[in-house]
């Protein structure tokens, strides 16, 4: 058997095991370590004297990647971030945070979500992980919410669609992921994604406030706060901001000339000043230790998927399947555009069977080529593309658009992770609900995503000052 038709019967194994209900990591691991011994095996023409050859080439092979690739200074970010996260949650920068924007933003229609939509927008910005967002949100925003008459399906389903912007908004955990799988520059990719976090949070916004003109007693804005009041709120929240501004100055000197230090850099110093700010807020032991087991269970988690994902990657490798799959795509009589729209179409559907990561780490290997092969190539110029921009360009103009699906996945049912954890956090709020509450926001996801799609500089304009 030729190993193209080993790597398509390992993969499609690899699907059916995963949509069963087994963790993408393991199943992953599982099928990479199949894969390379059946192709190992083949060599020797299926020999049953050889399979011990076979297995042990294949362990060999395998046991590498774990310290190959996970060492990478690149993927260090993911635990900083998270912990910059944690540490504001339990400094109480996110509560500050909420009660400035709910004064400043409030007294529109339906300005208390429209509030917390641009509040978690905020604290992704110095949160990698959209599921720690979400949860923080849900203990801050829907008691708010429900006082003064929104339902309840509604103020999850704004707290779960508020989450997903941590997966754009620099520091972006799945971002750093994505860099690392395709071998693109971390921090131009940082950059690239915050234009679209916060265009996706006015998209938002826009919807909340259509709705709220549209339908009757949907949610009354809030007003009665003076001026004075609202300035001083200001100074609560303003920490994060100097999170924000210091990380992006280490990714990109707005000065000129080179960066001031690398995106890790940037992270661990961002993590330092908000475990300081934690301190003088308040924070103790119990807090802290708090922060930092939600930080470790989180990073392994992840960390754990990256491993089990790059054993089947390595399958990949030996496989061909990339390039057999990259030639396949180029050689369909469609637009490249048209293929383009289908594959995003495609992780749309695939996104409500597995999580975002997982479904980027699975995928990414066999798409990405491909992507890169209908622009015309890694080293294609501008001029001679068929998205009209260059291979490093198109390749961070895909991350975003992949890394926005991956965001739609997080309220798809029937696994939309932010869901979930929503319902987890409110036992008084079913999961059924929740899926019913970001319904809406479906709509402006697909309006965003078809924005991104059509007008590629909303994505390209600030890593190309770099």
């Amino acid at each position: 058997m030729e190993p193209i038709e080993i790597g398509l019967w390992v993969t499609g194994g690899l699907l059916i095991v995963v949509l069963l209900g087994m963790r993408v990591a393991f199943a992953a691991a599982m099928a990479g370590m199949i894969g390379l011994i059946w192709i190992f095996w083949a060599k020797r023409g299926m020999d049953p004297e050889q399979f011990g050859w076979a297995l042990t080439v294949a362990v060999k092979t395998a046991g590498q990647v774990p310290h190959s690739k996970v060492s990478s200074q690149a993927l260090s970010l993911i635990p900083t971030f998270i912990m910059i996260g944690y540490l504001a949650y339990y400094a109480g920068l996110t509560r500050a945070l909420f009660e400035a924007a709910k004064k400043w933003i409030a007294w529109v229609p339906g300005g208390l979500a429209v509030s917390t939509v641009f509040a978690t927008a905020g604290f992704a910005a110095v949160s990698g992980a959209s599921v720690a967002t979400a949860a923080v949100f849900a203990r801050i925003a829907i008691p708010e919410m429900l006082k003064i008459g929104y339902d309840k399906r509604f103020a999850a389903g704004v707290v779960a669609a508020g989450g997903t912007l941590a997966s754009l908004i620099p520091p972006s955990a799945i971002l750093v992921i994505y860099a690392i799988i395709v071998e693109q520059d971390v921090g131009k990719l940082l950059l690239a994604g915050f234009i679209p976090g916060v265009f996706s949070a006015f998209v938002y916004a826009a919807l909340i406030i259509g709705m709220a003109l549209t339908i009757k007693g949907f949610g009354p804005p809030v007003s009665g706060f003076t001026w004075k009041e609202r300035f001083t709120a200001l100074p609560p929240a303003l920490p994060i901001v100097a999170v924000v501004v210091i990380i992006i100055m280490f990714v990109y000197n707005p000065f000129g000339g080179d960066a001031w230090g690398t995106p890790t850099e940037g992270g661990a110093i961002g993590a330092f000043i908000v475990f300081l700010m934690a301190v003088y807020r308040g924070m103790r032991w119990p807090e802290l230790k708090s922060a930092l087991l939600e930080t470790a269970k989180l990073s392994v988690m992840i960390f754990t998927i990256i491993w089990g994902v790059l054993i089947y990657v390595r399958f990949l490798g030996f496989a061909d399947l990339p390039g057999a799959f990259a030639d396949w795509i180029t050689s369909l009589p469609y637009e490249p555009m048209m293929i383009l729209v289908c594959i995003l179409l495609a992780y749309a559907v695939l996104g409500m069977f597995m999580d975002a990561i997982g479904m980027l780490l699975l995928t990414l290997p066999v798409v990405y080529p491909a992507v890169m092969a209908l622009n015309g190539g890694e080293a294609v110029s501008a001029t001679d593309s068929a998205f009209g921009m260059s291979g490093p360009m198109c390749a961070i103009w895909f991350g975003i658009l992949v890394v926005k699906m991956a965001e739609f996945c997080l309220i798809t049912p029937p696994i939309g992770l932010n869901c979930f954890v929503v319902a987890g956090v409110r036992d008084d709020i079913s999961v059924q609900d929740v899926f019913k509450g970001v319904t809406p926001f479906f709509i402006a996801d697909g309006i965003t995503i078809a924005l991104l799609v059509s007008f590629p500089s909303i994505v390209l304009w600030l890593p190309s000052l770099v």
